[in-house]
């Protein structure tokens, strides 16, 4: 596995990264339904390495042979925010397999504890509904003329 990234330096932009981990908590599953109205199997496992401790959220079939105290190799892996708390996803693109090396768990740093604001939510967050979900926005309040970088002689 190449360039493997410490679970403490994993921030919510964090994407394509290898993680190595050991299961320190394997949550039971639970069934949600999606907001596309289809019904998912979600299962939370906290995984810890040398540096601290974040939480890997695992849908469906992906949870089949995990064991407790198992070492996880994350290839691939994304971080999203559930609620302001930075998720580890495995997601289509990355892989799940069993590392081959040991690892000693330090639960001492929650990754998952830290709220983060909303500014850091994915990406595709900003650009639905046709690529501009901002309105006016990075422009400022529409009703009010700006003379930031115009001449007093140039306004309408």
């Amino acid at each position: 596995m190449e360039d493997v990234t410490k679970i403490k330096d994993l921030t919510p932009s964090s994407r394509r990264v290898n993680v190595l981990g050991k299961v320190i908590v394997l949550g039971e599953p639970k069934e949600i339904k999606t907001r596309f109205g289809d019904d998912k199997s979600v299962t939370e496992v906290v995984i810890a390495d040398d540096t601290g401790k974040i939480t890997l959220t695992l849908w469906d079939d992906q949870t089949k042979d995990i064991r407790d105290g198992e070492v996880l190799k994350i290839d691939n892996g994304y971080i999203s925010l559930l609620r302001g708390h930075m998720r580890l996803n495995v997601g289509k693109y990355g892989t799940m397999s069993e590392g081959e090396e040991d690892v000693e768990p330090n639960d001492e740093l929650d990754m998952s504890e830290k709220e983060y604001e909303y500014q850091y939510n994915n990406y595709n967050n900003r650009y639905r509904n046709g690529g501009n979900n901002s309105g006016n926005r990075r422009y400022g309040n529409n009703n009010r003329r700006s003379s930031y970088g115009r001449n007093n002689e140039e306004e309408e």
